[in-house]
């Protein structure tokens, strides 16, 4: 049996140990980091003197920098590979949050969390860990993008409950040293771990049997990771027949494009009206994500929590998170993408609703359970960023992206703090965030793939 198992592993597929590696680094990000910020947050707030607004404009300036780093971010990955962009994201976390410990004032929270834990989360934790899986799969994609982007909710179950736990006993500063360590002495070794592309190893996506040489794939590997089953993914199969220069099939990242397999670049990408509609729906989505994120803990000590059990709720949001994750991630290979996004909007604005109103613990834990696919569905949407606009110059389209949606974080939480500061209650984001879900499903609706666009025109 034991002999059977090491077989198995010995034959398993690179490309799933990349994204292993990926989801433990995002792990760690996660739990420390984006969960991580809303246990310190009333500590922070209270023993510094600040108001809510003032906490959350901390974070919000932080993604402010993610999205003006973002289209940089892009061109590196693509450039250099995404190994160098993670190691310097650990690297500057992990100093960092040893910094935080030793702040003492607003100035200082702000300089520590965005010139140096902040500088360059974005682009290692969440761009560079992404565009890995992109690359190294192509029919597989949604599913490798889920187990990734789960992992982030995986870190808000294993990790942040932990670090609420050295909050609540020790303090916030001796939790802040803790989180810094295990990310310079658990994160570090793992971030070189990274390889760039399966071509680099000769490989082909997916894992197809024969192996691309010289740069060139073989008919048997185009055969087998030829993109399938999603009908934006099958249009784009026939981008050949567009004519699309060869010059726009590039292999900067390492990956040269397979027969069938469209790439469109940069510039193509923003001269098309599916990538705005596709930006304009996930800043709308990430307002509503930030401001309940950051606020969480805040909006159930509202409702009469304690910082404890309230601290307890968002491990459970973020368990929650990790097979919701992969149930989208396995339905999004067989279903429609954007349809799939509509309806989790909807989903989502139902628990919403549930969440700030709702007065019963059973009508908390639906809320918690359904709340997570607004998180869920970053790998559909990254997916879907692949289908589209093809695997060549996916960190530049996702760099410029996040240059854009990412002001959608900035927003979010600052506008929620806003919101509490002047009314003393929740009630009326929550109605905000409800209508943000529905125009945003809306958003999702109408949008098509590119080939289908054009091919009618």
């Amino acid at each position: 049996m034991i002999l059977i198992f090491k077989r198995r592993l010995a034959e398993l597929y690179y490309g799933w140990w990349m994204v292993a590696v990926c989801c433990v680094i995002r792990v760690l990000g996660g739990g420390l980091h984006a969960y991580g910020f809303t246990v310190f947050f009333l500590p922070v707030t209270q023993e510094l003197g600040l108001t809510r607004a003032a906490t959350s404009l901390v974070f919000s300036l932080a993604r402010a920098q993610g999205a003006i780093e973002g289209p940089l971010a892009g061109y590196c990955i693509d450039r250099y590979g995404p190994r160098p962009v993670i190691t310097i994201a650990v690297l500057l976390a992990g100093i960092g949050y040893v910094m935080l410990a030793g702040v003492t004032s607003y100035a200082a929270l702000l300089i520590v969390y965005m010139g140096v834990i902040s500088l360059s989360y974005q682009a290692g934790f969440m761009d560079a860990t992404m565009a890995v899986a992109n690359t190294w799969f192509i029919r597989r994609r949604v599913l490798a993008m889920s187990f990734t982007s789960g992992s982030i909710a995986l870190g808000g179950t294993l990790v942040t409950p932990i670090l609420a736990y050295g909050v609540l006993t020790w303090g916030w500063r001796p939790a802040a040293l803790g989180a810094g360590l295990v990310f310079l002495l658990g994160g570090l070794p793992l971030a070189f771990l990274i390889r760039r592309s399966p071509e680099s190893m000769g490989l082909a996506p997916d894992g197809a049997t024969s192996a691309i040489s010289d740069g060139a794939p073989s008919p048997a590997s185009t055969r087998e990771t030829a993109p399938e089953r999603d009908p934006s993914t099958r249009a784009m199969a026939k981008g050949h027949s567009l004519g699309i220069p060869p010059e726009n099939r590039g292999v900067e990242s390492g990956a040269p494009g397979l027969p069938g397999e469209l790439h469109f670049s940069l510039r193509e990408t923003l001269r098309m009206h599916q990538f705005w509609l596709l930006t304009l729906a996930t800043t709308l989505r990430v307002i509503c994500i930030s401001a309940v994120l950051v606020h969480f803990v805040p909006i159930l000590v509202w409702k009469g929590f304690t910082q404890q059990q309230a601290a307890f709720y968002l491990g459970f949001l973020a368990f929650f998170g990790m097979p919701i994750h992969l149930l989208i991630g396995w339905i999004g290979d067989r279903v429609s993408k954007p349809r799939l996004m509509a309806s989790c909007m909807m989903i989502a604005s139902a628990s919403l609703f549930l969440l700030f109103f709702g007065t019963e613990k059973w009508q908390l834990w639906i809320a918690l359970a359904s709340l997570t696919v607004l998180e869920g569905l970053f790998s559909v949407t990254w997916a879907t960023v692949g289908d589209f606009f093809g695997r060549n110059h996916f960190a530049k389209v996702r760099g410029a992206m996040s240059f854009l949606y990412t002001w959608g974080s900035v927003l979010g939480p600052v506008m929620a703090g806003a919101i509490y500061d002047s009314t003393q209650n929740y009630f009326h984001l929550s109605w905000v965030l409800v209508g943000l879900c529905w125009v945003t499903a809306i958003l999702y609706i109408v949008l098509v793939a590119p080939q289908s666009r054009l091919s009618d025109g």
